[in-house]
């Protein structure tokens, strides 16, 4: 079948730019969908976005869909024909009902006896013919979450459009898309080449625009322009570094059509203010990259990305001088004023900010998880005085000025305030450490004091919102209850806490007043221990080893993970499948025999098999052997020296009758499995595992 390269371009005004490389991929995969579904066969696929265009270019693009050959079952033939072969209304009904008469149908032969069929071939529609639709469809997919009309138009799109260049080959496609008519004309940079650009195929798509039109059109090699032009512009400072967040990166990108690096300065007294608070008013309001030397401290630089190349860059530079400097006084007032007061004396401010209306104000918090924040303290070894203290006044840089401005702040001005106060080091380490982890794959607290305060505010928030029946629903979690019982997980865990959330919940339950449901530190307990689930799978432990743990519901989150790594440790051991076998048949029997009335003490005398012997001194010898390594949480090893089991498990149900006629015999061989069970029981319930076929 003949192939030619296609290509669709959207022009428009300038897209947001936090979603240009999102709408990107997903125009993309949206189109390679369509195709998909459609039968069409394709080559490699290349994605392109620009500020003011989305483009996909397909190579190799099929110049129809494939023939389909169609089969539909009629009557039996039996049923088709009457005694002296005429069609019977069985027969013609079908025939009819696809526009065929009975002797263009054939016939089936089959096991189960001979059918009328009708077989045909159904052409495949030109490729051209479908792109319109395939591509109005991926549009109305993208992941817009408010739409815009402009001028007379009915059309929705995130910004409005104004061509459309729509080539198969060196042809144009005929097909309106956005109610535009499609041509071959793209346009250039807005300011280097405001005119249109004629595109003869989709292979001269993005040479053309770089050469003729000042647009680099490629996402990944505009990114990979400013990243290599802001390195060499730092490193050209002897000293410097450019220090590039790949989110900035990104956005950067998104607004510039033909970047051009630039390195600007401000005044080394700024220095003195905090980096995080100069960073801030450069990355977020203005995207500028800054500078810091081989020590990592800050220098008076930065670097903007201009979207032009200008006749007198210098001029570019002053501007952005000019206009970063008001920006860096702000932060360098907020500063000073701030010192002027302790957080101490902030602590009354929090009482007028509402934390939840029936949960109280901030200060309201503030004081419950200092009491909180005392008790984990203690219960890991650290100062609960420090913690206490450290909680007061976590919330108190929220009334600064500094923080007021820059909200992403919060934490860090409080640590910078702390010092200056000349606090106690972990309580001011600890202001900032209160919000780790902030996102997945942050770093955890350094400080035991600020692991205390970093649980106790999340538990807090848990306790107390699932405490007046407000959990998170569906897509809906206001308070990022869901995030904040993941960072109460990883602390505990990776700082190899003591913790028994069962107890610290029901520690935070204590401090409230208002709550209305009953024992929701349990219901915290089962919503975080539920977290585990997506925990575990990022890192590939299959839900089997999860539920396998979750069905003995341990509460302690460090206990809970030595748990899993022993289960999934020994899922990979060959004996793993037939022992989870033999649980899982152990708990059948057990279970219909009244699980929890059998007795787990097996009277030695009443042992009548070889089998069953060999099975009850094995029984007995790792009970001796495994119950120490449980007390030292040691599961792995437990778990390994149990698997020794597999051999006299099967001897035992391959030779001996479990459901013996004989009472005393039958309860005294339940007792022995009820034992076996026990055992494992002790890490996880192995008869959860897959089990061998």
């Amino acid at each position: 079948m003949a192939t030619q390269d296609f290509l669709v371009e959207l022009g428009t005004e300038e897209l947001p730019p936090k979603a240009l490389k999102t709408l990107s991929e997903a125009f993309t995969q949206g189109i390679v969908k369509g195709l998909d579904t459609a039968g069409i066969s394709y080559g490699a696929v290349e994605s392109f976005g620009a500020p003011r265009r989305l483009a996909v270019r397909i190579r190799d693009l099929a110049s129809a869909q494939p023939d389909k050959a169609i089969e539909r079952r009629g009557p039996a033939v039996k049923a088709a024909f009457d005694d002296a072969g005429n069609p019977t209304r069985a027969l013609t009904g079908f025939a009819t009902s696809l526009g065929v008469t009975p002797d263009q149908l054939d016939t089936l032969e089959t096991d189960k006896g001979a059918w009328v069929i009708y077989r045909t071939v159904e052409q495949g529609k030109p490729t051209v013919a479908l792109l319109a639709d395939l591509i109005e469809q991926s549009l109305a997919g993208l992941p817009i979450p408010k739409r815009m009309r402009w001028g007379a138009h009915k059309i929705e799109f995130v910004r409005p459009v104004h061509w459309v260049v729509l080539l198969f080959g060196n042809t144009v496609v005929d097909s309106p898309i956005m109610g535009l008519a499609p041509g071959n004309k793209s346009r250039g940079h807005r300011f280097h080449c405001p005119k249109s650009l004629i595109i003869p195929t989709p292979n001269d798509y993005e040479v053309v625009l770089k050469k003729e039109g000042w647009v680099i059109a490629d996402f990944a090699e505009r990114r990979e322009k400013i990243r290599k032009g802001i390195k060499a512009i730092a490193e050209q400072q002897g000293q410097g570094k450019a220090v590039i967040d790949e989110d900035l990166l990104d956005e950067v990108t998104a607004l510039n059509e033909w970047p051009v690096p630039l390195l600007g300065h401000f005044e080394e007294r700024f220095l003195d203010v905090p980096p995080e608070a100069l960073i801030s008013s450069m990355k977020e309001h203005q995207k500028y990259f800054h500078v810091v030397d081989h020590q990592d401290r800050m220098l008076p630089l930065f670097i903007t990305v201009a979207n032009l190349e200008s006749k007198d860059p210098a001029q570019v530079i002053a501007g952005n001088e000019k206009v970063i400097r008001p920006r860096l006084s702000d932060a360098a007032f907020f500063y000073q004023t701030d010192r002027k007061t302790r957080l101490e004396a902030r602590i009354e401010q929090l009482k007028p900010i509402v934390f939840q209306e029936q949960l109280g104000s901030l200060y309201d918090k503030s004081r419950r998880v200092a009491v909180l924040a005392g008790k984990i303290a203690s219960a890991i070894g650290s100062d609960p005085a420090l913690a206490e203290r450290a909680a007061m006044l976590a919330k108190t840089d929220l009334v600064t000025e500094m923080v007021l401005e820059f909200t992403d702040l919060q934490g860090i001005m409080g640590q910078y305030y702390a010092r200056h106060d000349n606090e106690h080091d972990d309580v001011a380490q600890a202001l900032n450490e209160q919000y780790m982890p902030r996102f997945a794959g942050d770093q955890l607290p350094a400080t035991l004091t600020g692991c205390a305060v970093a649980i106790a505010d999340r538990l807090d928030s848990l306790v107390g919102l699932f405490g007046i029946n407000q959990p998170p629903s569906g897509t809906r979690d206001p308070f990022a209850l869901r995030r904040a019982s993941l960072g109460v997980l990883r602390i505990i865990i990776e700082r190899s806490l003591p913790l028994d959330l069962q107890t610290c919940c029901e520690w935070a339950t204590a401090n409230f007043q208002q709550l209305t449901t009953e024992a929701p530190a349990t219901t915290v307990v089962d919503y975080m221990l539920e977290r585990f689930r997506a925990h575990y799978d990022e890192q590939g432990i299959g839900a089997e080893v999860y539920l396998a743990v979750h069905a003995r519901r341990p509460t302690r989150p460090l206990d809970f993970d030595q748990r899993i790594k022993a289960v999934e440790a020994f899922r990979q051991m060959p004996e793993a499948q037939a022992l989870a076998a033999a649980n899982k048949r152990v708990s059948n029997i057990l279970n219909k025999q009244g699980g929890g009335q059998i007795r787990d003490t097996v009277d030695h005398n009443l042992l009548q098999e070889d089998a069953e012997r060999a099975l009850a001194d094995k029984v007995e010898q790792q009970a001796s052997k495994v119950l120490p390594l449980f007390e030292q949480g040691d599961y792995g090893s437990a778990l390994a020296s149990l698997a020794t089991l597999r051999q006299p498990v099967d001897y035992f149900f391959e030779d001996v009758m479990v459901m013996a006629d004989d009472d005393a015999v039958r309860n005294n061989r339940l007792a022995l499995l009820n034992q076996l069970r026990n055992l494992f029981l002790q890490v996880a319930d192995i008869s959860l595992l897959p089990a061998a076929s």
